[in-house]
């Protein structure tokens, strides 16, 4: 992805965030040898997402030359949400990217993560932003 790709992408995240008090990260690697979901846990926490106040964090992992991805959501939200709705989430990001659209696929996956976030946890007056909104990529 271009630095415009992962700028679009953080864009998404913000306004995506703009409505609700959850936090979304977005982390690309170049290669996942093993499986995705349990390399996306380990950069949850490597990345503090489990230290959120309302343990309601959200990231969309992506190992680019493997192409493998994850969704996975800290303990609030994914008690309301659920395996079934991450793999959702997945399957139409796989849609976008296997018709070469990774920048449409992520933002596309950011915009529906915020409309079911805003559900949940709608943002409060003192809500302040916990997390970046930038792309990690290792």
């Amino acid at each position: 992805m271009s630095e415009e790709d992962l700028d679009a992408v953080t864009r998404a995240i913000a306004l995506a965030e703009a409505s609700t008090s959850a936090e979304i990260r977005v982390h690309l690697d170049h290669r996942c040898p093993g499986d995705p979901v349990a390399r996306a846990i380990a950069v949850f926490e490597r990345l503090g997402m489990h230290r959120t106040d309302g343990r309601n964090g959200v990231l969309v992992y992506a190992a680019i030359a493997d192409r493998k991805l994850a969704v996975i959501g800290d303990v609030e939200i994914h008690g309301r949400v659920g395996d079934a709705y991450w793999q959702e989430v997945v399957d139409g990001m796989t849609r976008h990217l296997a018709g070469e659209r990774p920048r449409d696929g992520f933002v596309h996956a950011i915009g529906e993560l915020g409309s079911v976030l805003s559900r949940h946890f709608p943002r409060r007056p003192d809500d302040r932003e916990e997390l970046s909104n930038r792309v990690s990529v290792e």
